[in-house]
């Protein structure tokens, strides 16, 4: 009897890892993100996968989030060789933040040798650019729609999530077992901007679905007006506007609404610069997919597609850091987007200690993380080993987020013509997994499982293995 372990993304959001064990015996692991948050999580990231890698059939990934991806590097640096199967998208985003995540992690453990914060001596990356590079000779893409066996009885398709260019739900069939898991990834939202609502799906015999806003509701769709009302009190501050985000998605959601609230006179034309070169690079990526965003975003004489009047992409490390010596009113999209790394960090230690200026976070925080405890109402956050006073305003607007909340995961699932045999909840903390799984069941009557981290369960419905803390 075939089964899957959930070696990650159990009864939390990060650090995505399915594995699929068939009854003859072939081994898929679906997704190898990296876990996030939380220091008690992050240390996963340094255990075993738990199978030799050398004994994976093959790799499948959802999406080029790193909680999704972010661990193929140390896969193969611990011998994987096998192929991964993604889309074309996937695989172009997948070209950036991989070896990008490399380079973060040596510069994090040069930092800390050089600075002393951290009592590992000395401090090691987790992997490298180059183990990054070697992984990426791995990646084989695979059209949506288009079924493909990627292990001997295994076939795999990839549906449009709608959460992140490229990004998949990915529909498994067995030849020796008649049933179709369906592995949900993350879910994308309806009716946003730049990327097109999440495809429906009629059935399927197994279904994996996130929860990461499984208890709420995003806010309505205000047609900017929050986001106005940041920008615009800010600017009269004289301040600075900072944006920690995720490199590849929300970059361009962000701009797609500053160049509409421009166009519309509704924010006055302030410099606006994107510090990231992985984002300057996913804009192209997006620009170059036209038939894969949503079709207000397809070519149209209206001129570029994510451009602002006042747009500087910042190229190399020195307009970094004169940008961040500069002064007067701005507004500066860096990365990360839970401000765990990257150059947003330079700007933070820069900004954050004046009043004047603004902290806008658009998407989830994860617990642990700095852009959480921002959110949360921090007095002080560290960075780079220093202690920062936080004097700025904190922001937070989730209507920006890439993921379905409660109601909108609830309308996919209604999709579904009968309900699944069994449903897992993964991709989220224990408070709105335990809320979208009463939800679920109340709502649908469907039998719900939220599963432990590496728990093992049989597609027949019995669990097996001991959960690991």
């Amino acid at each position: 009897m075939s089964e899957i372990t959930f070696l990650g993304a159990a009864q939390t959001v990060t650090g995505s890892r399915h594995l699929l064990r068939t009854s003859a015996g072939q081994r898929v692991l679906v997704d190898c993100g990296m876990f996030q948050g939380l220091k008690a999580l992050r240390e996963r990231n340094w255990h075993e996968l738990g199978v030799p890698p050398t004994s994976l059939d093959a790799v499948l990934l959802t999406h080029a989030h790193l909680d999704h991806v972010g661990w193929l590097p140390r896969l193969v640096a611990a011998g994987y060789r096998g192929r991964v199967y993604c889309t074309p998208g996937t695989k172009d985003l997948c070209s950036l933040v991989l070896p990008d995540a490399g380079r973060i992690q040596e510069e994090d453990a040069r930092q800390a040798n050089k600075h002393h914060y951290t009592k590992h001596s000395p401090a090691r990356p987790l992997f490298t650019e180059d183990d990054a590079r070697r992984a990426l000779t791995l990646l084989q893409p695979v059209g949506f729609g288009v079924p493909l066996q990627v292990a001997p009885g295994v076939t795999a398709e990839f549906i449009r999530a709608g959460h992140l260019l490229g990004s998949a739900f990915i529909r498994v069939t067995q030849a020796d077992a008649p049933r179709t898991i369906l592995f949900g990834g993350d879910l994308g939202r309806y009716g946003r901007p730049v990327l097109p609502d999440p495809t429906p799906v009629t059935e399927a015999d197994v279904l994996l679905v996130e929860s990461t806003y499984g208890n709420r509701t995003h806010a309505p769709d205000d047609g900017g007006a929050a986001l106005t009302e940041v920008i615009v009190q800010t600017h009269e501050r004289g301040g600075r506007l900072v944006i920690p985000s995720f490199a590849i998605g929300r970059v361009e959601e962000l701009l797609y609404w500053l160049q509409r609230l421009e166009k519309e006179g509704r924010i006055p034309s302030m410099p606006t610069y994107v510090d990231s070169p992985m984002a300057a690079e996913a804009l192209q990526f997006y620009s170059s997919r036209p038939d894969e965003l949503d079709p207000e975003m397809r070519p149209v004489p209206r001129g570029p597609m994510f451009d602002t009047r006042r747009l500087h992409v910042i190229k190399d490390t020195e307009e970094s850091k004169a940008l961040t010596r500069s002064s007067g009113p701005a507004i500066i999209i860096s990365s990360s987007g839970m401000a765990t790394g990257g150059r947003v960090l330079h700007h933070l230690k820069s900004l954050l200690p004046d009043p004047k200026n603004t902290v806008l976070f658009v998407g989830y925080q994860a617990a642990g993380t700095r852009g959480r405890l921002l959110v949360d109402g921090a007095q002080t956050v560290k960075i780079h080993g220093q202690v920062i006073p936080v004097g700025a305003r904190i922001v937070r607007n989730d209507q920006m987020s890439a993921h379905a909340d409660r109601d909108e995961i609830l309308r996919w699932l209604r999709g579904f013509s009968r309900p699944p045999a069994r449903t897992f909840l993964v991709h989220g903390e224990d408070d709105a997994m335990s809320a979208l799984a009463t939800t679920i069941h109340q709502e649908l009557g469907w039998d719900v499982h939220q599963p432990q981290h590496r728990e093992t369960v049989s597609l027949g419905g019995r669990s097996e293995g001991a959960p690991e803390a």
